[in-house]
């Protein structure tokens, strides 16, 4: 029977699902090397392997790119958080053993690893493809209409007969709804990695049937990766050098910064690796007034340290979800690398993207004339809704009882799914 997939395609996560009929929808399986999950953390690694010939590359997706790339140290290139790249014209592609690859390049062959691990869960009779997309995509300059041709590239060569959009908070409100009782004006919230989207949409339902008319959207492209880069600009960056001079002839300048905002996005350290600035850097070396510190950066990152740095900073962040201070630990920084950090400073570190989520929360209100008391239910979605200072933004607006949560890696995938299974898809289409 041809059913309808709803793909999520995640700057940390991707899961996908698929209608079963009615309000039934399920998750997609995946088993690889790994074990079995019903979601993958979006990332690749590649590794050379006799056994496959001379230019064959060993490649794996989700959990199991992270164990090769763990178990291979120096020999698996290792990649993450793709979309982010999606709208960027400045992301042309990425060398990977001696041949270029495009994003769409990057995304076909994730995909085709989690059809290869999903086996004989993924369907043989598909009717339609519903991708999420977030409102506004993540980079200082994105591109929309740059995204959705990558996107468009990819689907089709995984031969999907009929691909549509909707935004992610569209299909996380959707998948929400089917728990309301009665009519309601529902806010989503939905907080990826790497953007934050609202959507305000009203659900009523009529002779049975589930109504929903769109009030309207907002975004901004700052979410949880963005709190990480905060943190490792105060906790790393000062201890590789940033804020350090060299000597150029008979003047004394500053190591660019432009170095240090690579670092910070520890999901682009695989692609600095590769780039002419990485080996501009090591030049840097010679007539640094701080080479200690700069020897210590390339050493991060030629021995591809970003992945055990974002385990550190994640692990950090999620402990002060939750009390008042953290140990930050990593090793490889040295002495520097165990220290103590406060929620209060971590609050003020993020306190302008903080100000940015708000700010495109008063644009979806502002601009569709709601006010908080119009507003019946809130749903936050989202491993960055946990953050206290991201649900105190909420609590000051709305009624505490307004607000839920839930669903943080399901709610997008199982609403495009239902939503791709409605008959209507056009209405949801971004």
């Amino acid at each position: 029977m041809a059913q309808a997939l709803g793909l999520d395609f995640g700057t940390t996560n991707t899961v996908l699902a698929l209608a079963q009929g009615g309000s039934d929808t399920g998750s997609v399986r995946f088993t690889s090397s790994a074990g079995t999950t019903d979601s993958m953390r979006t990332a690749l690694s590649f590794m050379k392997d006799a056994q496959l010939g001379a230019q064959a590359l060993k490649v794996e997706a989700g959990q199991a790119a992270i164990r090769q790339f763990i178990d291979n140290p120096g020999d698996a290139r290792f990649l993450q958080s793709i979309k982010t790249f999606a709208a960027s014209a400045l992301f042309q592609g990425t060398l990977i053993f001696a041949r270029r690859h495009a994003f769409e390049d990057l995304m076909e062959i994730f995909l085709r690893r989690l059809k290869a691990y999903a086996g004989d869960e993924w369907p043989a009779d598909i009717s339609r493809l519903v991708a999420g997309r977030p409102v506004h995509f993540a980079g200082a300059n994105p591109d929309p209409n740059l995204a959705t041709q990558r996107y468009n590239e990819a689907l089709t060569r995984l031969g999907f007969p009929e691909i549509h959009y909707v935004y992610e908070p569209v299909a996380a409100a959707y998948y929400f709804a089917q728990t309301l009782k009665s009519d309601a004006t529902v806010l989503v919230a939905d907080f990826g990695g790497g953007t934050t989207d609202y959507s305000l949409i009203r659900f009523e339902r009529r002779a049975g049937k589930l109504i929903a008319t769109p009030i309207g959207h907002s975004g901004v492209g700052i979410a949880g990766d963005h709190f990480d880069a905060r943190m490792i600009e105060r906790l790393v960056a000062p201890e590789i050098g940033k804020g350090t001079f060299f000597k150029s002839f008979d003047k004394v300048l500053e190591v660019p910064s432009g170095y240090y905002a690579n670092f910070s996005r520890w999901n682009q350290l695989s692609i600095f690796k590769t780039s002419r600035e990485f080996n501009e850097l090591k030049s840097l070396v010679r007539s640094s007034l701080d080479p200690d510190k700069l020897e210590l950066f390339i050493d991060l990152v030629e021995h591809d340290e970003g992945y055990p740095l974002y385990q550190a900073i994640s692990a950090t962040k999620m402990a002060l979800s939750g009390a008042e201070e953290a140990e930050f630990s990593f090793t490889p920084l040295g002495k520097a690398g165990n220290r103590t950090v406060k929620r209060s400073d971590f609050e003020g570190w993020i306190a302008d993207d903080l100000a940015r989520i708000e700010g495109a929360l008063d644009e979806v209100l502002t601009k569709t004339n709601t006010v908080p008391d119009q507003v019946d239910k809130v749903f936050l979605t989202g491993g960055t809704s946990f953050v206290p200072a991201v649900r105190n933004i909420f609590i000051r607006r709305f009624d505490a009882s307004r607000i839920e949560s839930g669903g943080e890696l399901l709610s997008i995938a199982h609403g495009l799914a239902l939503i791709g299974e409605s008959g209507d898809v056009a209405q949801w289409a971004a």
